[in-house]
């Protein structure tokens, strides 16, 4: 990579974390892109030279926090697995404990499930959550289907359900007047439907 092109990597990757932490504290409709380029200490220009307008910089906002957590997900479940000490629907249920926490991070909460499906519309919002949630929910089904621990089936409609079946639940989280209650409260369910797909 050039020394322009790492400039412009760097100029991008400012604009994208004071936007986040901005769009995370006051909410998309709050959030002027004067504000974005004001406290990154850069120009309107420079802003628009990486994006055409505020909602695409929200957009690369909500793609880059979901690739975030999805990683940090996959994280935690591949050491889970390397460990040895979870078996395949555990570590199902690691993926889906470790997303329902990630729901009440303020970033997520606010971002990525309150403003995300407005602004960029249902249809696009969703195409995210699959790009980056719906591979891992299909190798976790994979490799619990070849462990014998649940039942044999096409993976990928099952994996489409439970993702929707997560997103609905992050969507009580994000909506609930206590959402800390509304997480102790859909986790059981949670675990209910992944307990009904064992062996």
């Amino acid at each position: 990579m050039s020394s322009r092109e790492e400039r412009a990597e760097a100029t991008r990757a400012q604009l994208l974390a004071v936007a986040t932490e901005l769009f995370a504290s006051r909410g998309y409709a709050a959030v002027g892109t004067e504000d974005v380029v004001r406290e990154a200490g850069l120009t309107r220009g420079a802003l628009y030279h990486h994006f055409t307008d505020k909602r695409e910089l929200f957009a690369a906002v909500h793609e880059r926090l979901e690739q975030d957590t999805m990683a940090a997900i996959g994280s935690r479940m591949a050491a889970a697995a390397e460990s040895g000490t979870a078996d395949p629907v555990e570590l199902l249920i690691i993926g889906m404990r470790s997303f329902l926490d990630a729901c009440m991070e303020p970033a997520v909460l606010r971002i990525t499930l309150l403003d995300a499906p407005t602004v960029l519309g249902w249809a696009r919002w969703r195409g995210v959550d699959e790009r980056y949630g719906l591979g891992l929910v299909i190798n976790g089904l994979e490799y619990a289907m070849a462990a014998g621990a649940l039942r044999r089936q096409e993976p990928r409609p099952l994996a489409h359900l439970l993702l929707a079946a997560v997103g609905e639940a992050a969507q009580l989280i994000a909506h609930a007047e206590n959402p800390e209650q509304a997480r102790a409260e859909v986790e059981p369910a949670m675990l209910s439907m992944l307990d009904g797909l064992r062996t």
